[in-house]
């Protein structure tokens, strides 16, 4: 497909490219990376470009790869009174996200007690496929946490308001609207809080070394401030909840396209226009599973503070366990940007990608507003993650957004076909890396090689501007779902 290098790392498909295009499409790369991204992730960029009312250029950053509809590490904004609204461009796992939380902790203290402490984090954080959290919940209990997120952790002891005010959007995103939800949603949902769940879903313990620090003022103002500091990833979302939620608008959506006269390239674009009533609908139950996933990584949060008291005999304010941050990288929000030269309300949708939002944004906890927000990138559980800084020029040119990890190169069945979980656990260990996973053909799935390089990919953007790199963050125990 014909595309053509407008700048340093972008790359644009024309609208002559494909029938029916009303926008360009962007590929924000680099040269090392731009081969990497596949015929089929050009395909569905442009086929998102073809939606009625997007404002702008539909995008795709560096860790691009094939997805459901839109493609992983797709973004697109679509006008709230002439656009639409697509669970496509949004995921399965509404508010998949990763949660950052530093500690006072340093390598050497927590080293010989690793093993103990990753005992403890498996027995206290639930992982695998059908598991369920220690956080029952009665009927009216579950719609509250659907409206309220973090607010209603906050209220019932499992959250401080420093844990809040950490959050996106303070983790209660409106309007949420329990009526939205389907019964089955609420059936699945209403046992697994707390839960990690399996896929690519981690909890890790990380350090942070002194040579992977590469801006040591933004990184002591996001909490990084001794050598080999330990600090923990979370990285997960909303469970089956959120699944069953995209499940049970996707068929609603199949009629709707019908209905409003909607011409998609892609069933699996299924939308309805977002001022609908069944765009409302759908965006107000994905309210809902986003502010479930958001409180879903605060229980985590607790009983991670937990297994840390317990294994190291001391209080909550010697270990200094403090939320960074938490993004969610499964999303649709309504937000302004300038687009063609005039300010505009669209809703943005982002498909494994996560805001950047820069220095004086209105949405940032007041700590932050003047370096930019903490953006939190997943690598592969072997290669470690990162910390970057959102930036002006990703407010004006990718709608405040960026990457969200590494991206996949191979699909889960190849990877389990290279390599069993067991030998891959016994290669990170040899590695310095202790593992506790809940299936050995899940950790399978997750071996480094299936990902590309994540230094590449923080390089792309780092060089773009769209984000700018803080640190890196390399894993040392990690429980795999």
């Amino acid at each position: 497909m014909e595309r053509r290098k407008i700048k340093e790392g972008v790359w644009e498909i024309p609208v002559t490219a494909k029938e029916g295009m009303n926008t360009p499409a962007r590929l924000y790369s680099s040269d090392s990376l731009i081969e990497s991204i596949d015929q089929g992730v050009m395909e569905q960029i442009t086929n998102v470009a073809c939606l009625p009312g997007i404002a702008g250029p539909a995008l795709c950053m560096p860790d691009g790869h094939w997805g459901y509809g839109f493609p992983i590490g797709g973004v697109a904004a679509f006008s709230t009174s002439e656009g639409v609204i697509s669970p496509g461009g949004i995921g399965f796992d509404i508010n998949c996200g990763m949660r950052l939380l530093r500690s006072n902790l340093t390598l050497d203290e927590v080293k010989p007690k690793l093993p103990e402490l990753l005992n403890k984090l498996f027995a206290y954080v639930p992982a695998g496929v059908g598991t369920k959290g220690s956080v029952p919940l009665s009927r009216k209990e579950f719609e509250q946490l659907m409206r309220d997120g973090i607010d209603w952790c906050v209220k019932k002891g499992l959250a401080t308001r420093e844990d809040e005010e950490s959050v996106e959007q303070r983790g209660r995103l409106h309007p949420a609207d329990p009526g939205c939800v389907s019964k089955k949603a609420f059936d699945r949902g209403v046992s697994q809080l707390g839960t990690l769940g399996s896929g690519n879903h981690y909890l890790e313990i990380e350090v942070v070394k002194e040579e992977n620090v590469y801006d040591p003022e933004t990184a002591r103002r996001f909490g990084l401030d001794r050598p080999d500091q330990i600090v923990i990833n979370v990285h997960c979302g909303s469970r089956g909840f959120g699944h069953q939620v995209a499940t049970d608008y996707l068929q609603v959506f199949t009629k709707a396209v019908q209905k409003y006269g909607i011409k998609i390239n892609d069933r699996e674009l299924a939308c309805a226009p977002f001022d609908s009533p069944e765009g409302q609908d759908y965006f107000k139950a994905m309210n809902c599973a986003a502010n479930n996933a958001f409180a879903n990584r605060q229980v985590i949060a607790y009983n991670i503070r937990r297994a840390f008291r317990d294994v190291f005999g001391k209080s909550d304010t010697e270990l200094g366990i403090s939320t960074i941050y938490d993004v969610a990288h499964n999303i649709a929000k309504v937000e302004k940007y300038i687009i063609d030269g005039k300010e505009q309300e669209v809703v943005v949708h982002r498909k494994g990608a996560t805001r950047s939002f820069g220095p004086g944004s209105y949405d940032l906890p007041s700590k932050y507003r003047d370096v930019g927000q903490p953006v939190l990138v997943g690598g592969s559980m072997q290669a470690g993650s990162y910390l970057l800084a959102g930036t002006s020029l990703a407010e004006k040119e990718t709608y405040g957004s960026t990457l969200h990890g590494a991206g996949r190169t191979l699909s889960r069945m190849k990877a389990k076909k290279m390599i069993r979980g067991d030998n891959l656990r016994r290669q990170m260990e040899d590695d310095g890396i202790l593992v506790r996973a809940a299936s050995m053909r899940g950790l399978a799935e997750e071996a480094g090689f299936a990902y590309k390089n994540i230094d590449e990919v923080i390089k792309a953007v780092d060089e773009i501007g769209i984000s700018r790199k803080v640190a890196k963050l390399l894993p040392i125990g990690n429980i795999k779902g």
